[in-house]
């Protein structure tokens, strides 16, 4: 992207409490244009809540966050967001065109006028993500992989800076998560941030640059050799935590509310996000 900053994300001195606890604090952290930054931590950790800080959806106990140089804000369309694969009710009438399409002109007040160009942008959204062919079927009929790429889609619509993901695979199977992996890792090649909170890291382990690991009140934040270490992931927890290697997978052993290198969060609510990410 040319005169992208040095920076698309800016966060400092970002801290969150919740019921009085403080889950981390001190956090600084810089996404650079191109930048893949997976997010990993246990349930309640506050993986979500830090996207919904950055969508200007919810504010942090303390620090600031600057998309692009500028303030976090409600509706900065600079921002995609991915959210959890959720099935849709199956009598949903809205076509597969109508979702991605949400993304092109959802933000326009009062009733959708078409405008010139929109029809021709939600169908290379469509053909960029694999889903021309079954663009006018309901959405309630496609499968989870096939809806999550309308989804993936839909969040493209403005060519984003940063592209944040909340567990985006959940779900899936592997040949729809390596389609919706590839689908993220090239907008990432085009020069856009990614933030992408997994509950597993190893499908996107290749693609990873860095890695922010949020656990026990406090973070680590390195390359993933830096931080998928037994030591450095036992010092975080403060129990012993074993990272062993199973061919091409990583398997974290003992780490409290993680199974294999799964840590799920499902108190913070990634759907809210979603509804309120360009409202």
């Amino acid at each position: 992207m040319s005169g992208a900053p040095a920076s698309v994300l800016e966060i400092r001195g970002a801290a969150l409490h919740r019921s009085g606890r403080e889950l981390w604090s001190g956090l600084d952290l810089d996404v650079a244009p191109g930048e893949f930054l997976a997010v990993l931590g246990p349930s309640g950790s506050g993986k979500t809540t830090l996207l919904r800080s950055i969508l200007g959806l919810q504010p942090l106990s303390a620090g600031t966050v600057r998309v692009g140089g500028q303030p976090a804000r409600r509706g900065d369309r600079r921002i995609g967001y991915v959210p959890q694969q959720r099935p849709l009710p199956l009598d949903t009438s809205m076509r597969a065109r109508d979702l991605v399409a949400l993304g092109v002109n959802g933000t326009r007040f009062g009733l959708p006028i078409p405008h010139r160009g929109d029809r021709a942008r939600v169908d290379a959204l469509l053909e960029g993500v694999g889903a021309a062919h079954y663009a006018e079927r309901p959405v309630g009929l496609l499968s989870g992989g096939e809806q999550q790429r309308l989804r993936v889609g839909q969040s493209l619509a403005d060519d984003p800076m940063l592209l944040l993901c909340d567990e985006p695979l959940s779900g899936l199977d592997l040949a729809n998560q390596r389609g919706i992996t590839g689908i993220i890792d090239r907008q990432r090649r085009q020069g856009a941030g990614v933030l992408f909170v997994t509950h597993d890291v190893n499908p996107i382990l290749g693609l990873v640059d860095r890695i922010l690991y949020i656990a026990g009140g406090r973070f680590v934040l390195g390359t993933p050799d830096e931080v998928l270490q037994s030591r450095v992931l036992t010092d975080l927890y403060g129990t012993a935590v074993f990272v062993l290697r199973a061919g091409d997978r990583l398997v974290v052993v003992g780490a409290p509310d993680a199974e294999g290198t799964h840590a799920h969060e499902h108190d913070d609510d990634g759907a809210a996000a979603h509804r309120g990410a360009h409202a």
